[in-house]
């Protein structure tokens, strides 16, 4: 069996942190590195520079100012899918087949500091987005097809 080291990190501005996601990559040097909250539209990701550092495949879904999520990788990518939820386009998910692993991306909303969908919308979307996320993963898995999901599942209140 090989061994695939993927990591995760919510980096709130890849273009920001551009040199200091680079270093990690340098450094550290996983098969694949999954961002969340890249706030830059597909047209703006610096692919380019992740190219070069080694990492050329790549599936991004990215939103101007907002959310985003991307998947870089050494190895290839290949089933490349974003998802929408909640009948709304806000760059939440994407996802691709890498090393035989079917792996989902997410950056599930927070919902804001108050956990009652009556008083908070956003704490509503947030329970609706995971119930749409697990009725998918309920229909969509097999035993013999593994998966996995990473991200920035903001399940911690506050």
């Amino acid at each position: 069996m090989t061994t695939l080291t993927v990591a995760t990190w919510n980096i709130n501005s890849v273009r920001l942190r551009l040199d200091t996601v680079l270093r990690f990559l340098a450094e550290a040097a996983p098969d694949v590195l999954c961002l969340q909250e890249i706030k830059t539209e597909d047209a703006f990701f610096p692919g380019a520079a992740f190219t070069q550092a080694g990492y050329p495949y790549q599936a991004i879904k990215g939103m101007k100012a907002y959310n985003g999520v991307a998947i870089l990788s050494r190895l290839p990518l290949t089933r490349t899918q974003t998802l929408d939820w909640c009948e709304r386009t806000d760059s939440r998910h994407v996802s691709a087949e890498v090393g035989g692993i079917e792996l989902h991306n997410f950056y599930v909303p927070a919902g804001g500091d108050i956990p009652d969908p009556e008083q908070n919308e956003k704490f509503a979307h947030k329970l609706r987005f995971l119930d749409e996320v697990t009725d998918w993963f309920s229909q969509n898995r097999s035993a013999d097809h593994p998966m996995m999901l990473v991200g920035d599942l903001n399940i911690a209140p506050l």
